[in-house]
C-alpha cells in the first residue's frame, strides 16, 4: 500500500492532465525529455504489428522510461502512469500527422467511415508493471474539402492521433461513438481507476 497517493504522469498532454484532474488523481509532470542522455520512446510500429498491441507497447515503454526517469533524478518513489493513443482504419495505424498536409490526408481518408481508437494505459512501480486497453468505435460523418480546411485553419489537428480532437471543434464530425469518451480524448477514465486502485491509490 502507498503511503503517498500520488503518481508521475509521463505525458505532456493537457487533456490527460485534464482527464485526470477531473476524477480527483493527485499528480506530478514528469518530462521525460529533460533526462539527460535518455533514449526517446520510439513511436514506430514493427513490421505487422497490430494496432492495439503496439499502442499497448507503447504505453508500457513510456511508463518505465519514466520509472527510469525516477531512478535517474532520485526523485519521491510514485508509481508512474503512461498512456498511448493510436487511431487505426482499415488496419492502417494513423498516429501524430507529422505536418498540415499529413493531416488532411489523414481526415479524408477518415470522412464518411467508421475508424477505431485505441488507447492503452501503463502504471510502473519498482518492478511491478500493469497496463489496460480501451477500444472504441468513431463514425465521421462525409466531410468535404472545404470542411477540412477549415478544421485544419484552427491548428487543432497538431500533436493528435488522427489529426483530430474529439473533445474540440471535430467533435462536429462525429455521428456517432460506441465506447469510451474520455479514452477517445486520451485516457480511458474507467480503466484509469482500475489501474489506480490496484496500485494502493483511491478513486
Amino acid at each position: 500500500m502507498l503511503v503517498d497517493k500520488r503518481i508521475y504522469l509521463a505525458s505532456q498532454s493537457p487533456r490527460r492532465r485534464e482527464l485526470l484532474k477531473q476524477i480527483g488523481v493527485a499528480f506530478d509532470m514528469l518530462p521525460l525529455r529533460a533526462v539527460t542522455g535518455r533514449m526517446d520512446v520510439v513511436e514506430i510500429p514493427h513490421a505487422g504489428e497490430a494496432a492495439p498491441d503496439f499502442t499497448q507497447r507503447m504505453a508500457v515503454e513510456k511508463a518505465a522510461c519514466g520509472w527510469r526517469a525516477v531512478d535517474a533524478r532520485r526523485l519521491l518513489r510514485f508509481p508512474v502512469l503512461g498512456a498511448d493513443t493510436v487511431v487505426e482504419l482499415d488496419g492502417v495505424i494513423f498516429g501524430k500527422p507529422a505536418d498540415r498536409a499529413g493531416a488532411e490526408a489523414m481526415l479524408t481518408r477518415l470522412s464518411g467511415r467508421t475508424h477505431r481508437v485505441h488507447t492503452a494505459v501503463a502504471m510502473q512501480h519498482e518492478g511491478r508493471v500493469e497496463m489496460s486497453l480501451s477500444s472504441s468505435q468513431v463514425r465521421f460523418a462525409e466531410l468535404d474539402a472545404a470542411a477540412i480546411g477549415r478544421y485544419l485553419e484552427t491548428g487543432e489537428y497538431l500533436g493528435k492521433a488522427g489529426a483530430y480532437g474529439i473533445q474540440g471543434r471535430a467533435a462536429a464530425f462525429v455521428e456517432h461513438i460506441d465506447g469510451s469518451y474520455s479514452g477517445i480524448m486520451g485516457l480511458p477514465l474507467y480503466d484509469t481507476a482500475i489501474l489506480l486502485r490496484a496500485f494502493g491509490l483511491v478513486v
